[in-house]
């Protein structure tokens, strides 16, 4: 079964090539880190704190994309851990249907956030215990 997530902590660094968000469990004190790069970091930043923008970022346009390709976005998927790397998926509905489009949750997050409301973010129960384990 999924855990609803949210997302508590960005730590951007200027010093560090990796930056970093936690994640934390919505009804429960369990929290993990994912290391994502500068950009989706920013990205991610600018838009929780509501920092205006003069043209669409790269996460804009794919929420664009989608709403006028006739896709609702739905939620955020992480569903794997493998050697270290997470593995998420953009869950769209369209004519009906759930498709879930290969995304890394770095980008999955911040589509998360651009999207009003937000959308919400879910993590496999494995990924969380294999996280927890991890830390």
């Amino acid at each position: 079964m999924p855990v609803q997530m949210k997302l508590t902590r960005i730590i951007i660094s200027e010093i560090n090539e990796q930056q970093v968000i936690y994640l934390r469990e919505m009804d429960g004190d369990r929290q993990f880190p994912i290391l994502i790069g500068i950009f989706e970091a920013t990205s991610i930043d600018r838009r929780v704190k509501e920092i205006p923008r003069t043209r669409p970022l790269t996460h804009d346009l794919i929420v664009d994309a989608i709403e006028k390709l006739g896709g609702t976005l739905d939620s955020v998927a992480i569903s794997e851990l493998k050697e270290h790397t997470y593995f998420a998926s953009l869950r769209v509905k369209i004519d009906g249907e759930l498709i879930e489009i290969d995304a890394r949750p770095s980008d999955a997050i911040a589509v998360a956030v651009t999207c009003e409301p937000m959308l919400p973010i879910y993590v496999a129960e494995e990924v969380l215990e294999d996280a927890m384990q991890s830390d």
